[in-house]
């Protein structure tokens, strides 16, 4: 199944290009009323590739190559419709200053956009299904707990998935259970050929040998927690023991990803911090008025190795309460404040510490002290999120439907410390890469990280 979201975005992307070729072609047929030559279609498709390139990235800042866009047909026109807007723009501006191309568009360039924006929506909303939606394989789940169910829900709730769970199986059950008459026989009536497994549970453990004698019936098996992390990006927490941190986590040095990463952390901090000097003033005066207070805070924040930092913000609140886990803490948040948070204005001074070094672009936020000896204390392997810097931006800041704010949330902090977990693990200089995309898009419609 990890291999679904791969193929879509491929179709996507192969469609993509191939309805905006179509729409180059219809535009010149349109603005001329025949069939364009081949010279004048070459020598309008040289420089609309480029551009192809740019509404590309686009479409992918946008979430338009997400494994979860065929979930999301509703919002397809707006979305659509947005990243048309931007790409117009830059193809404006494109032909426009840069004469050079040797072609003058004009009328093309606006017939074009039309032509391009109902094919592109037309090929996202009905054409997908080139897809090929295939015919549902029976399964069969055996696990437990909540992330049993949330898998079993999902599947079985997405026309986008090719299996279905027939039957399911809570190992804490198996002991009531005729494992001949109660699993194996309905197996073989529901000629199941897909068995996901929970391999880690040690419940799990007895009922091995009686599944071994399947293999020869060419039924396959897959980690149940593989499908889980391929489906909603985040690792199971019930996964989590000492076998699979040392398994899956080592934080050993990667030569070529560190350097690139610092790379990227030097290079885009210096530049976004000299730009955004701009905007102090303004900044500095908004305080000025509205209460008269420091412009900016200090606070200790627990980094890379559980070593404790300093991060400097704009003041954001009339009273600094450290993490103490106030309720209150949001009635402290002032005017000015508030714009500063939504904003995210109030974070620019940390891409002073991005290029000190202290944290990185991209990594899991930084937290509180007082959180942090919270959260060590009931929630178990916490601390593991601290074995690489922290970041700005992270997995979990762009996952997380509804991250842990202002008060201490034990809940939402499991459901955080499984998004930073799924990036400690899979950390890549392309994951990197796609996390600082999305967070532009975040950052641009206004929705924050």
């Amino acid at each position: 199944m990890s291999s679904l979201g791969k193929k879509e975005a491929i179709i996507l992307f192969c469609g993509d290009i191939f309805f905006f070729t179509l729409s180059l072609w219809l535009a010149l047929y349109v603005r001329f009323w025949q069939i364009p030559t081949w010279v004048r279609f070459q020598d309008h498709l040289a420089p609309f590739s480029l551009l192809f390139i740019a509404w590309i990235l686009v479409y992918f800042i946008a979430g338009l190559y997400e494994k979860h866009t065929l979930l999301l047909k509703s919002k397809l026109p707006n979305v659509i419709f947005n990243a048309q807007i931007i790409n117009s723009a830059i193809a404006i501006v494109f032909f426009y200053i840069t004469p050079y191309v040797g072609i003058a568009p004009k009328t093309i360039l606006f017939i074009y956009i039309f032509i391009s924006f109902v094919f592109i929506l037309g090929w996202r909303l009905y054409g997908i299904g080139f897809l090929g939606a295939k015919q549902k394989q029976p399964a069969l789940l055996i696990g437990s707990g909540k992330e049993m169910k949330e898998l079993l829900d999902e599947v079985n709730n997405n026309d986008r998935y090719d299996i279905e769970f027939v039957s399911s199986i809570d190992v804490h059950h198996v002991s009531a259970l005729d494992i001949q008459e109660d699993i194996i026989k309905p197996i073989y009536a529901n000629d199941i050929k897909i068995i996901a497994v929970d391999f880690s549970h040690e419940q799990t453990m007895p009922l091995l040998p009686h599944l071994y004698n399947l293999i020869f019936s060419k039924v396959r098996f897959i980690d149940s927690h593989r499908i889980y992390e391929d489906i909603f990006d985040r690792i199971p927490l019930s996964l989590v023991n000492y076998s699979w941190f040392l398994e899956n986590i080592s934080v050993s040095p990667k030569f070529t990803y560190d350097f690139l990463k610092r790379v990227m952390d030097i290079i885009v901090s210096f530049i976004a911090g000299v730009v955004s000097l701009v905007v102090y003033p303004f900044v500095y005066v908004a305080i000025k008025l509205d209460d008269g207070g420091n412009v900016f805070i200090k606070q200790v924040r627990v980094g890379h190795n559980n070593v404790p930092m300093h991060i400097l913000k704009f003041r954001t609140m009339s009273v600094d309460d450290a993490g103490d886990g106030d309720v209150d803490r949001a009635m402290k948040i002032t005017r000015v404040g508030k714009f500063l948070r939504v904003s995210r204005i109030d974070e620019l001074p940390q891409l002073w510490n991005v290029l000190k070094g202290d944290i990185s672009l991209i990594g899991p936020r930084p937290e509180l002290p007082n959180l942090v000896n919270l959260y060590e204390k009931e929630i178990s392997f916490y601390n593991v999120r601290h074995l690489i810097k922290p970041g700005l931006s992270g997995w979990a800041q762009l996952y997380q439907k509804t991250p842990p704010k202002f008060a201490t949330d034990y809940d939402q902090t499991k459901t955080k410390l499984s998004y930073d977990l799924y990036y400690i693990k899979n950390r890549s200089f392309w994951l990197d890469i796609k996390i600082a995309l999305k967070t532009v898009r975040e950052l641009v419609s206004r929705r924050g990280v």
